[in-house]
């Protein structure tokens, strides 16, 4: 069964836009969570990377806006594979 997953064609500008979003927050902070994201999007699917930003923003560690930009960015960067 085919699966939303990120699109590997446009890997590299993925990573580059991911992060400029993240580029405001701390440095530990910002690491980790771009590999996260990355690993469940390229790996897993787009709805679990959609769900691990949604869980973040709720234990604080980003903004709705920026929960909202994240998701964005992964929905337009997908394809079924």
């Amino acid at each position: 069964m085919k699966k939303r997953k990120l699109d590997m064609r446009k890997d590299y500008e993925f990573r580059y836009l991911l992060s400029q979003l993240l580029k405001e927050l701390p440095e530990g902070i910002q690491g980790s969570l771009k590999g996260s994201i990355y690993a469940k999007a390229s790996n897993m699917g787009i709805r679990e990377a959609k769900n691990f930003v949604l869980q973040k923003k709720e234990e604080g560690l980003i903004d709705e806006k920026l929960a909202k930009k994240l998701i964005d960015l992964l929905y337009k960067y997908s394809v079924y594979r």
